[in-house]
């Protein structure tokens, strides 16, 4: 509807699941006219270090090329709190929501900040579109802005309920994955489980069946390495962490061997 062709750039866990932009321009082909980015990120929970979004922000600034970047899963960062984008920035686009950090995800209110010269555009598109968000839901969103302590309360527990995971699953499930410092998601490498075709939407499929865990499979986020990751939310209960974590533990060898995985000797 817009005329426009969406570009996938490949990212690896190697490179922290940041698109390479020496890569792009080494890469012969035109520039795109704009930019997409998140962070924290969805499904990996990678978070972009403040020289990171500089270096992108000036780097889209510079060579014409819109940035919009996606800070839904601001306040959920283990670190310390990520600066925004348009600290480095007029030109940027931000994107966020009360759905993440604010827990209000069935409330669907949001948030943009536009450039000055898109303004007038985004406010027809609007008008057209939604309009605006019922005024209940507008009430409820500014009132949540009166209690950070609870929702840095949140976030706290999230860190707990991720260090349950990544210290108590096998290293060869977790993988080669790439630190979760935001969000709350784990992008698992089932690669070194040494099966010799990773597979998985299989092994969601038999871990929801048998354990009755439930995960996300990597080909719903990526239809080229997918095959290879599985995405773990842990914004459940810590309870249930840890006792994922055993079912998960127990389950994972039998689930080995009847694959036929070389871990499994």
């Amino acid at each position: 509807a817009l005329g426009l062709e969406p570009v996938l750039m490949p990212a690896r866990a190697a490179e922290g699941w940041l698109p390479s932009l020496e890569a792009l321009v080494a890469s012969g082909e035109p520039l795109p006219d704009g930019m997409l980015l998140a962070s924290p990120a969805n499904p990996t929970g990678v978070v972009m270090s403040d020289d990171d979004v500089r270096d992108v922000c000036i780097w889209c600034h510079k060579n014409g090329v819109r940035l919009i970047m996606d800070e839904i899963y601001h306040g959920l960062t283990f670190g310390g709190r990520p600066t925004t984008a348009l600290l480095h920035s007029d030109s940027v686009i931000v994107v966020n929501s009360f759905s993440k950090f604010f827990a209000m995800t069935g409330w669907r209110v949001g948030w943009a900040i536009f450039p000055p010269d898109l303004v007038d555009t985004v406010e027809r598109l609007a008008q057209n579109m939604y309009i605006g968000p019922p005024r209940p839901m507008q009430a409820g969103a500014i009132a949540a802005f009166d209690d950070y302590a609870a929702l840095d309360a949140e976030a706290a527990r999230y860190r707990e309920n991720r260090d349950i995971l990544t210290s108590r699953l096998p290293q060869d499930f977790l993988g080669d994955m790439a630190p979760s410092d935001g969000a709350f998601y784990l992008y698992v490498d089932i690669s070194k489980l040494g099966m010799t075709t990773p597979d998985s939407i299989a092994m969601a499929e038999a871990m929801l069946n048998e354990t009755h865990v439930a995960v996300t499979p990597g080909v719903d986020f990526d239809t080229v390495e997918g095959h290879r990751h599985l995405r773990l939310s842990y914004a459940g209960s810590t309870a249930d962490m840890k006792e994922a974590s055993r079912r998960i533990n127990d389950w994972l060898p039998s689930y080995l061997r009847q694959v036929g995985s070389s871990a499994a000797e």
